[in-house]
């Protein structure tokens, strides 16, 4: 199955930045490509809580998710929308970070919510609290695709390994990482993270990235890391997107999962031990 990443500078406005989404995955679709992935917020970049209040809406509403579903079907690929933030229920109001899964029918196939928020203090100047605007969710995600199972994850998730394992050793075979990472932390820890996932797991990981400075109407704007990557379940990079909006394809193969963890079995090799 050939796959592709897609690479957005994504605005903190959902309905300018919808037709540049479904350019690039019409253009990746014209390639021949099978699975199109797209970054973590791909409908809108903000750091304002404002302005998410306002332009954000629920899941069945929506703008983003009705027209990429729509797409899907139209172009009859599998497609992961790498997140959308979505307006929610809860009574302290705050919002969801849901990845999706769509099959080349339109339907949604599964779910993700992140589930690791990601409150840090990067530097005196730069820190980030995202559990005050997005509900954490609680549950692993698996689906079913023609190559196998695909795992799902978002961004800071990737610093926590045994979520990893776990989808791993239930038979995921490709783990998605769709991402805003910040420049900072990406410079330093993207590369090496992305590549020790795939191979402490001997699984395909693809991550799907927001890049550059994104322009905001309201608040401070932000930047990302950029570098989508695919790595191979033996921790080789098999495509880098640079730091421009962009695609990368790759051909996904079952049988290189299979050989790694044939080779390195860490997956079924875990000893019980006391202490400290």
């Amino acid at each position: 199955m050939r796959a592709a990443l897609i690479q957005l500078n994504s605005t903190d406005d959902p309905v300018s930045n919808l037709p540049v989404t479904c350019a690039m995955i019409d253009q990746a679709a014209d390639q021949g490509t099978q699975f199109i992935l797209t970054p973590e917020v791909t409908n809108c970049v903000s750091s304002s809580r404002a302005h998410q209040s306002a332009v954000l809406q629920t899941q069945d509403q929506d703008i983003t998710l009705k027209a990429l579903r729509n797409q899907a079907k139209l172009r009859g690929i599998w497609l992961l929308i790498g997140s959308l933030a979505l307006k929610t229920d809860d009574p302290d109001g705050r919002f969801s970070n849901r990845s999706f899964l769509i099959r080349p029918n339109g339907d949604i196939a599964a779910t993700y919510d992140k589930m690791h928020m990601f409150d840090v203090t990067v530097s005196k100047t730069e820190s980030y609290h995202e559990s005050k605007g997005y509900r954490p969710g609680a549950k692993a995600v698996m689906a079913e695709m023609p190559f196998g199972r695909l795992g799902m994850t978002i961004c800071y998730d990737l610093r926590f390994p045994y979520l990893y394992r776990h989808l791993a050793q239930r038979g995921a075979q490709v783990i998605t990482v769709p991402s805003a990472f910040s420049p900072v932390t990406g410079a330093a820890h993207w590369e090496t993270l992305l590549r020790a996932r795939a191979i402490e797991t001997g699984s395909y990981v693809l991550a799907p990235a927001q890049t550059g400075e994104h322009a905001a109407t309201q608040g401070p704007s932000r930047n990302t890391w950029g570098h989508s990557l695919v790595v191979d379940p033996w921790g080789t990079i098999l495509g880098d997107a640079g730091e421009t909006p962009g695609i990368i394809t790759v051909d996904l193969e079952p049988e290189s999962v299979a050989n790694a963890r044939r080779s390195i079995p860490a997956m079924t090799q875990e000893t019980e031990f006391d202490g400290p």
